[in-house]
């Protein structure tokens, strides 16, 4: 069957070169399966029948992206790497992830993929499509259905079913009963996965158009607590909700919002054990467990005047506010109208703040330990409660005071104006 799709000028190039050169080859995936949908804005991959170091040979720029596993990144004429992979099969299944080998046939590599709708190939020069597992159907009819028999499916490799997870809430498909059967069967080897591909598929489903959905059938499906234990999300709709509502270009921001509401009970809010068991870089650990402890501000900011106010801020850090802002204005975009109205108060006063350039720590003052020695005040001890002293001063003015009115404050030895 002839269907044309929207694929880049270089995707079909890449073809031809291929096949003038003797190797069979075809688009597949997830950009088959998007631009089916009427999306076109995925990653475009080719498989072949050509070996990677033929597929090197053929082309002047490539990358070793997967040399053992047959795949090669080759640069189209557009100046995007394109993915080239031989087409493969499956030799041994081992669960963390399948073993395979080079194969001949398109048939073999499309009937080891994960679900029909991944095992669609369109070639882009006959625009001819391929589909000896119906995905076009399923996609038409919403529905996410394993390649042959579903449970061998998820044992030849467990990450299968957060794929497929991710998949049924990003594309609002329904999972197949005995697709769901086979997942719900196979959640107990997440656990044996190792930590990198957990995490980066937690990831891919923050990032996605709508986490709740997909983040509700981790929880229908049991998988949290194989994930890490301490993940159990109380209030599930709540918490979900709370991802829905961040920006989906505020990934880490997603990310805290989602373990805010999902760690929950006694002791177990801080969420860099699982964050460093998931091999998340020091730098995500520190700002997502910044963001969960600074939690959704109470709207109480507002009316507890300007001091308590910025005490709260100063405790964050700077580098984190902007993050907690967005947090806590996701949180107005679920709450009701009377925390709503309460939160945007604070949230004015917070920004308000900020603007208007209130220090939040020593180092922000206009006076600095180089000033108060040159009047005589002592180092150590004495000139840190000092400055603590300004900055608290300075907490209380509704402007910040300017360099010349603090020097003032000291000379007069007054801490604290009237």
């Amino acid at each position: 069957m002839s269907v044309q799709l929207e694929a880049p000028a270089a995707v079909a190039e890449l073809t031809r070169k291929l096949e003038e050169a003797g190797f069979e080859t075809w688009a597949v995936g997830g950009a088959v399966r998007d631009a089916l949908r009427g999306q076109g804005k995925a990653d475009w991959d080719l498989a072949t029948r050509a070996r990677p170091e033929e597929v090197r040979r053929l082309f002047r720029r490539t990358v070793p992206i997967g040399i053992d596993h047959g795949t090669v990144g080759v640069f189209g004429r557009d100046g995007v790497l394109y993915e080239v992979t031989t087409f493969r099969r499956d030799v041994l299944p081992m669960g963390r992830k399948a073993i395979v080998s080079f194969s001949e046939t398109l048939e073999e590599d499309l009937a080891r993929r994960d679900f029909t709708i991944n095992a669609i190939a369109w070639h882009p020069l006959r625009r001819e499509i391929r589909d000896p597992f119906a995905g076009r159907r399923d996609l038409e009819q919403g529905l996410l259905k394993a390649v042959g028999t579903p449970s061998e499916r998820f044992r030849e490799d467990y990450l299968r079913v957060l794929r497929g997870l991710r998949f049924a809430g990003a594309l609002d498909l329904e999972v197949e009963a005995a697709t769901w059967e086979g997942l719900e069967a196979a959640v107990d080897g997440i656990e044996g996965l190792s930590p990198e591909r957990v995490r980066d598929e937690l990831s891919k489903v923050v990032a996605g158009p709508r986490p709740s959905a997909a983040l509700g059938l981790y929880r229908r499906a049991g998988v949290f607590p194989r994930i890490d234990p301490a993940l159990d999300p109380e209030d599930p709709g709540e918490s979900f909700a709370l991802v829905d509502a961040v920006p989906s270009h505020r990934p880490l921001v997603r990310l805290s919002a989602f373990f805010l509401m999902a760690l929950n009970g006694e002791g177990r809010r801080d969420p860099d054990p699982v964050l460093t068991r998931l091999r998340f870089s020091n730098a995500e650990v520190r700002r997502i467990s910044t963001l969960v402890a600074a939690g959704v501000p109470p709207s109480s900011l507002a009316d507890g005047g300007p001091v308590e106010r910025r005490r709260w801020m100063a405790a964050i850090e700077r580098p984190f506010l902007r993050d907690v802002i967005r947090l806590w204005v996701a949180s107005c975009r679920i709450g009701g109208t009377s925390h709503e109205l309460g939160s945007r108060r604070a949230l004015g006063a917070v920004r308000g703040d900020l603007s208007g350039g209130i220090p939040l720590s020593p180092r922000e003052l206009p006076v600095g330990g180089a000033d108060l020695m040159a009047m005589g005040v002592p180092g150590g001890p004495v000139m840190g409660e000092l400055l603590n002293a300004l900055l608290e001063a300075a907490w209380a003015r509704p402007r910040p005071p300017d360099r010349t009115t603090m020097l003032g404050w000291i000379r007069n030895g007054v801490v604290i104006p009237d």
